[in-house]
């Protein structure tokens, strides 16, 4: 079903177009081995990630500050893995994750050949829940910045996705109007119904997998927006 009626694409960067848990995987493995931690990547990861998914939930809820994710997910994980480790190594970690997590910039496939298809026919946008500082790291070398009109995130405005006031704000930002304008990500609750519940259209890069009511409109690869626009 084409589209006929967008003018304007807005898009989450994380876990949408850049590839974050192997690039955060990636970026662990060097900061670790920079630190002289010894642990199994495979065990330290398949606790840090649900934990981190938790956090990201509770910081878009406004329940927890910066601060707050970055020490308490890496916290949590060392204790689910039962790695007794130092409160200063800890927030040492913290700062070298942030300071090099864009050392590793792997983005989903099609993500270019997408964004070169897109670009000469729309206004393409992001909005993203990411630190400001990350964001701008990861577009600019990952090499998709030019891409993109405008970039809205949430230190920008105050608030996260769902919330209305940060799609409001990148609607503005990039003079789009709601009835010509999509939003496309891959969290079901910050992206797709963020965007619904102000009556902005939504596609859900349903990467994962999971069960989503009918109604919603779903890709499972990227270079599957082509039957939509």
């Amino acid at each position: 079903m084409k589209l006929n009626h967008i003018t304007d694409i807005f898009f989450d960067l994380d876990h949408t177009l850049w590839d974050f848990d192997k690039n955060s995987a990636l970026t662990f493995e060097k900061i670790f081995k920079m630190n002289q931690v010894q642990i199994s990547i495979t065990d330290f990861l398949a606790h840090y990630e649900p934990i981190n998914l938790n956090y990201w939930k509770l910081y878009r809820e406004e329940r927890i500050d910066k601060a707050s994710l970055r020490y308490g997910r890496l916290f949590d994980t060392f204790k689910a893995i039962n790695v007794d480790i130092h409160d200063d190594l800890i927030h040492q970690l913290s700062e070298d994750y942030i300071a090099h997590l864009t050392s590793y910039n792997h983005l989903f496939d099609g993500t270019i050949e997408i964004l070169d298809y897109l670009d000469s026919k729309y206004n393409l946008h992001i909005i993203t829940n990411g630190f400001e500082e990350v964001q701008h790291g990861k577009l600019k070398k990952s090499n998709i910045q030019a891409y993109f009109k405008t970039v809205t995130n949430s230190e920008m405005v105050g608030v996260k996705k769902p919330n209305p006031l940060i799609f409001n704000h990148a609607l503005r930002l990039a003079k789009a109007t709601k009835e010509n304008s999509i939003m496309i990500g891959d969290n079901y609750e910050a992206d797709v119904l963020g965007a619904l519940n102000i009556d902005l259209d939504a596609i859900c890069f349903n990467y994962h997998k999971v069960k989503l009511d009918q109604n919603i409109k779903s890709i499972n690869h990227l270079l599957e927006l082509k039957n939509y626009f």
